[in-house]
């Protein structure tokens, strides 16, 4: 057809002035514009994929996906499955978080294994009573703040994070501040620290835990900070730290941020929506 338009002339050709567009990639002689010597699309996305490692700029070839990244897929998935799947090294992580200076206990949930634990998030927020009253003769006086390291949906972030986080925790907190073993939770959902909490009597409880797995982050932990823990709290008493690894936010910003929102829930005597994290803000005292 010899119809024209604003941008182009006669049979689809560009108008006088205007350029051709070019594609990218390589294309040698008798190769088709556009395609590599595999045959793959050159995609101009491909520079965003060094800035995230979101699933994007993947490319195809013909109408289908590169088996590059069919198989990088198959791989991520298969890391996200395994960090649900494989039970926590209770003992093992108790060696090592003992080795920085904290004494341990270790409890589970009412989760009898993970197959339960998965299937019945309600068990997992729950103590089993035997932890439960082994929990209530320790608790003495109470304490100020108790940290908890709860398996959660990613025993690999706890495993990977929780005692370097520890370590930069132990470094901060105030020394006047009263603290308790660290309770080591196995089959734990973030409001087991509630009970846990409750039990001993703490002031605020900090529980650690991995986070559910992502296709590009299958170890990611979190910490869930609660004032006057008790059974029954809702999310939204509860202040929440997320990412927490050397791909997300670092060891020491998150025990950083930790410390200052329980100086502030120590100040205010609550946590959750009313407290706000501006603990990245420049303390400015009197001239």
């Amino acid at each position: 057809m010899a119809a024209a338009d604003k941008n182009h002339g006669p049979a689809g050709r560009p108008a006088a002035g205007r350029p051709e567009p070019s594609v990218a990639g390589p294309a040698g002689p008798g190769a088709l514009a556009g395609l590599n010597r595999s045959g793959l699309l050159a995609d101009s996305w491909s520079a965003l994929r060094a800035l995230t490692p979101a699933r994007l700029a993947l490319g195809r070839v013909g109408a289908s996906m590169p088996t590059r990244e069919v198989l990088r897929f198959g791989w991520d998935h298969a890391q996200a499955r395994d960090a649900v799947q494989h039970g926590l090294d209770a003992e093992q992580l108790a060696r090592e978080i003992e080795a920085i200076g904290f004494s341990t206990e270790q409890v589970t949930s009412r989760a009898p294994d993970r197959a339960a634990y998965l299937m019945r998030p309600d068990l997992g927020r729950r103590l089993d009573p035997e932890c439960a009253d082994e929990l209530e003769l320790q608790a003495g006086q109470g304490c100020d703040l108790l940290l908890v390291v709860g398996d959660g949906l990613s025993s690999a972030a706890v495993m990977r994070h929780a005692p370097a986080v520890l370590a930069q925790i132990r470094q901060r907190v105030e020394p006047a501040w009263r603290l308790a073993p660290v309770v080591i939770a196995r089959q734990a959902r973030v409001a087991l620290g509630d009970e846990i909490g409750q039990r001993l009597r703490a002031a605020l409880v900090a529980i650690l835990i991995g986070e559910r797995p992502g296709l590009s982050s299958p170890d990611s932990l979190g910490i869930y900070l609660t004032w006057a823990p008790r059974v029954g709290r809702q999310d939204s008493e509860r202040n929440c730290i997320s990412n927490i690894r050397p791909q997300g936010l670092a060891y020491a910003q998150g025990a950083h941020t930790l410390v200052w929102l329980c100086r502030e829930a120590f100040r205010f005597k609550h946590t959750g929506i009313a407290l706000k994290d501006c603990s990245d803000l420049v303390d400015v005292g009197p001239s």
